[in-house]
């Protein structure tokens, strides 16, 4: 019984940090977008971006190689 004592508030203690946490993330926009990430892990591209074609004029405007 005397355990009570000392655990009923170190649980109410939690509780309220828990409580402050999650008003503290919900107001500094952690919960705004809920399915976007998901939906951008689906949609995922696996192929290689193009490459931009080589442009001739570059070779002149590069110095020679020694």
């Amino acid at each position: 019984m005397e355990s009570l004592f000392l655990l009923i508030p170190i649980s109410l203690v939690i509780i309220g940090i828990a409580v402050w946490l999650f008003f503290r993330m919900s107001d500094s926009g952690q919960f705004d977008d809920m399915t976007g990430p998901a939906h951008a892990i689906l949609m995922d591209d696996d192929r290689p971006a193009p490459q931009a074609p080589a442009d001739p004029e570059s070779k002149l405007r590069q110095p020679p190689e020694d």
